[in-house]
């Protein structure tokens, strides 16, 4: 048994908290959150979605703000026998998670500038740890009673936090050849930093020993294990402890065109390259070997390709469209993206419907499916297909100032995959089914203000 495996997961935990890709986090505003597909929005968030659309905001400066209060619970269900409790749940908290954008607009063209967590986003706690940080545990009275040393139970306090915020800083310069096309060229700039905490310490267990242990009682495993002469066992069951931080930084070029080939209808396409994005460990202590200081690990995030379009079907009722394919097998995770079966891709529906001048309201739906395998799904990082749900609204409160107002539901597609368990290298204990299911919970607002022009 070794340590490392009790926290084999820190490295991956903090990773996807709130995004609807496995890596990119496609929230980015709170009109997005009411409505889902975006792909051809023309408002402040466009600096996002769709920078060729920024020429069709009125001449003058106009600015966007939002933010999300996200809420995540991750739960784990294996039928490892051994095991003290099958399940295990994990919550992710994420209170703050802002957006900001500014546009300036005059003629043909506009200059934009935009912030956001484009990956990552949050901190993840379990509480009780994971299956795969406790099944060597559960197996210590397995292999102590076949030494021929009755022993019935084991118990161990192991508790980690990890953070993960990818921060993007944005910039897009649009301009119009046309009445009908516009073209856009940016750069987001990324700056990653994974912060991990956690120790596993106070094993116990309680084998019954005539001279040791003869009550049977809980002992403490180290004491257990030296005092029989097993050192090696002794210092695999030791207190552990890891404080580390990796951080990094990355480019992503960004191309957009929009057409407007007739007044109730618009197209967009996006091109986001691939960012290589390089992690470096910053380790203050690491009692597992996981993290040495000054090891550098890729996290790339996808290039991406974005297709939307919308039309309005009546001057006050208007419906959308976004097809997002996110290229994963061509981003270095460190040989992981080999194992998922192919690309992720989302498609997503709004429709959005004016009831005044200043009250809008918006519904929508996008279906997020991955290139899933058992070889990539763990109880330590995993995904799951996903149909989600927003809606929302905007009250305009006046020609030049507006709110959005949205929340989302996400309905995660249970997965399970069969693992083969061993007591040693060679004897088989069965397979046992391991269980992954999340639940999301998104609340959102936003303010829009225009300066000198109207929205």
């Amino acid at each position: 048994m070794k340590k490392m495996m009790i926290f084999l997961g820190l490295g991956l935990l903090a990773i996807g908290m709130a995004q609807a890709a496995i890596v990119t986090n496609t929230n980015q505003s709170a009109a997005y959150i009411r409505l889902l597909a975006r792909n051809t929005a023309r408002d402040v968030d466009a600096v996002y979605y769709n920078p060729a659309g920024l020429v069709k905001l009125a001449d003058g400066w106009h600015i966007y703000l939002s933010n999300q209060m996200i809420n995540q619970t991750k739960t784990i269900v294996n039928d490892f026998p051994l095991l003290n409790n099958g399940t295990y749940e994990g919550k992710v908290s994420v209170p703050i998670f802002p957006d900001a954008y500014a546009v300036w607009k005059k003629g043909k063209i506009a200059v934009s500038l935009g912030f956001g967590p484009n990956a990552g986003g949050g901190s993840a706690d379990y509480a009780t740890g994971l299956p795969s940080f406790e099944t060597n545990l559960a197996m210590l009275p397995l292999m102590i009673t076949s030494l021929g040393l009755p022993t019935t139970a084991y118990s161990a306090d192991i508790a980690f936090n990890g953070s993960s915020i990818y921060l993007g800083f944005q910039g897009n310069v649009s301009y119009a050849v046309s009445d009908m096309f516009s073209l856009a060229a940016g750069f987001r700039y990324i700056t990653a930093t994974n912060t991990y905490e956690g120790n596993l310490g106070s094993v116990m267990i309680n084998p019954y020993h005539p001279v040791i242990n003869p009550s049977a009682s809980m002992i403490p495993a180290t004491v257990f294990f030296n005092a029989i002469g097993q050192p090696a066992y002794a210092a695999a069951v030791a207190d552990a402890t890891v404080d580390a931080k990796q951080t990094g930084t990355g480019f992503t070029p960004i191309l957009s065109l929009h057409a407007n080939p007739i007044p109730e209808l618009n197209i967009s396409v996006r091109y986001e390259f691939n960012t290589k994005l390089e992690l470096t460990n910053e380790t203050t202590v690491d009692g597992t070997g996981l993290f040495p200081d000054g090891v550098k690990s890729h996290e790339d995030i996808p290039a991406i390709l974005a297709f939307g379009a919308d039309y309005a079907i009546s001057p006050a009722f208007r419906a959308a469209l976004s097809v997002s394919l996110y290229f994963d097998k061509n981003a270095d995770w460190d040989g992981r993206q080999d194992l998922l079966e192919k690309n992720s891709y989302e498609v997503a529906v709004g429709l959005e419907y004016d009831i005044t001048d200043m009250f809008t309201v918006s519904a929508g739906y996008m279906m997020s499916r991955y290139g899933l395998a058992d070889a990539f799904q763990s109880d330590l990082t995993h995904s799951l297909n996903a149909d989600t749900f927003g809606f929302g609204g905007r009250i305009k409160l006046n020609p030049n100032l507006y709110i959005d107002l949205g929340a989302l539901i996400a309905d995660y597609k249970d997965y399970s995959k069969q693992i083969p368990y061993y007591a040693d290298a060679v004897t088989p204990l069965g397979a046992y089914r391991e269980l992954y299911q999340r639940k999301t919970i998104d609340f959102s607002i936003g303010v829009g203000y225009s300066f000198g022009g109207q929205q």
